[in-house]
């Protein structure tokens, strides 16, 4: 004889109106056999009974017998009825006195051990922000029909084609070729499509290359300030992160040669043409000199070239990797051509090493986005993205004498700083630390969001500062903004 179904399913599974019945019910009887108060061999009611006890259409049980039975957890038993698999394990312990389900929702507990996200998450935070950047071009003045247009033409070209399958993960040849042609015409890289690799811009280009080149423990110089996302992408891959000094000619020579004498270093991280945070411009006898060092000591250098294109005063200095090919790993991206969202980066090697970059991609990537690649090339080949910069760099410039004046207006007495020969952002450090402290505890009261000072520096000895990007804001925004802060370091 069966024993009376005692369990209140009635209170137990939440009829969610979003949800079909019967999938609530097979959860709520998961839930049940889970916590151990249905047992392996324990037979449930009939489809009718439980019906009428859930006041639901019978049919709505019997299609959720059917799917607890086509997943495992039922079998059934014939004329005798339908019962608990009994190849489930027995719940080690009860759970009667726990809370009803109802919609069953994601634990926020694991019970298992993870890989933390560190104090200071790499992450824009969610809801309503005024987000600072750290100098991003304006998405405004992109022609609103550009990207549509390359988009519809390329959708039309990749299915013409047949290319909308997998294929090279080093990114779309016609990309390649258009990204190797335009390092060759403008930055003097004498490369070809086979020395370059797609990424989603040039983060995952930066981890890439410490995919292929860092091993744990192997030691990487960067300097005290920097970009705080590649020291993570360094570090994630078991590298120990010596820091070295920077100044207003950029990284400190000297005290590389020092750290390469204590440490076999295996790389060096740099960004030499706008130096990640302070702006400042690596001089060209201190290039020859880390080049020198790096052939001395056997390192790589990693070139990361974020904003090449935007520069206000001289011509500027070519990369590295452009009379130095041997010895750097040059990465790069459009995001600063156009917009961050469209997610182009480029790494440049040799053909050797782009294999072994390739082969990291079909990882973790598999192809990249064959529509969106050919829409870069089209972007690029079409001479877009040219006209646009020539379109945009005088309005940037327009924005930078006036966030520099603005600046003097809002801040001037408590910040120390240099209008930039070149890039997107401005950097301010604070005479009085205790006014930065001021001004980033209370920014989020007035819904403003940035990077936080702490950001940018590896190791505690670096000068603290706030790195603000222009372009991305008019004249009045710019103002509006800036007078935020100056509210913030009063309170």
């Amino acid at each position: 004889m069966l024993r009376p179904w005692t369990l209140p399913l009635k209170d137990r599974v939440g009829i969610a109106p979003d949800t079909p019945r019967y999938m609530q019910i097979a959860h709520g009887l998961i839930h049940e056999i889970e916590r151990g108060r249905l047992l392996p061999g324990e037979y449930l009611p009939s489809s009718r009974d439980l019906a009428a006890a859930l006041e639901v259409n019978r049919k709505t049980i019997v299609t959720a017998y059917d799917e607890l039975m086509a997943q495992g957890w039922l079998v059934s038993a014939g004329t005798r009825g339908t019962m608990v698999s009994t190849s489930l394990p027995r719940a080690a312990e009860s759970y009667d006195d726990a809370p009803a389900p109802g919609v069953r929702a994601a634990s926020d507990e694991t019970e298992f051990p993870f890989l933390a996200a560190p104090d200071r998450p790499i992450a824009i935070p969610a809801g309503s922000w005024r987000k600072l950047d750290e100098g991003v071009p304006d998405p405004r003045l992109l022609p609103a029909d550009l990207l549509p247009r390359a988009y519809r033409k390329a959708a039309e070209a990749c299915a013409q084609e047949r290319s909308l399958s997998y294929r090279d993960p080093r990114g779309a040849p016609a990309l390649r070729r258009a990204v190797a042609d335009m390092l060759r015409r403008q930055r003097g890289l004498m490369v070809s499509a086979d020395h370059v690799c797609i990424t989603r811009g040039s983060q995952m280009g930066v981890f890439l290359t410490a995919r292929i080149l860092i091993r744990p423990g192997d030691c990487v110089l960067v300097e005290r300030l920097t970009h705080e996302p590649a020291v993570a992408a360094f570090r994630a891959c078991g590298a120990k992160i010596v820091t070295v000094g920077l100044d207003e000619d950029g990284i400190d020579v000297s005290d590389v040669e020092r750290a390469c004498r204590r440490h076999r270093v295996r790389a060096i991280f740099v960004t030499p043409h706008h130096q990640f945070p302070t702006t400042v411009a690596m001089r060209p006898e201190r290039r020859l000199r880390l080049l020198e060092l790096a052939r001395q000591f056997a390192f790589a250098v990693i070139e990361d070239d974020y904003d090449h294109e935007y520069h206000f005063g001289a011509q500027p200095l070519l990369p590295m990797a452009s009379y130095a090919p041997a010895r750097i790993i040059y990465t790069g991206s459009m995001s600063k051509l156009l917009v961050p969202a469209l997610r182009i980066g480029y790494v440049v090697v040799a053909p050797r090493l782009i294999q072994a970059l390739a082969y990291q991609v079909s990882l973790i990537d598999g192809m990249g986005n064959s529509i969106t690649e050919a829409v870069a090339a089209h972007l690029l080949e079409s001479g877009e993205v040219r006209r646009h910069i020539r379109k945009t760099a005088p309005i940037y410039r327009a924005r930078r004498d006036a966030f520099a004046h603005s600046l003097d207006a809002a801040l001037g007495d408590w910040i120390d700083y240099r209008v930039p020969d070149g890039g997107l952002a401005f950097w301010l450090r604070f005479r009085d630390p205790a006014m930065l402290d001021r001004i980033e505890a209370g920014a989020p009261d007035r819904g403003l969001s940035f990077a936080d000072s702490h950001s940018y520096a590896v190791d505690e000895t670096a000068e603290r500062g706030l790195r603000l990007g222009f372009a991305s804001m008019d004249e009045a925004e710019a103002r509006e903004v800036l007078m935020t802060l100056r509210a913030c370091a009063m309170a």
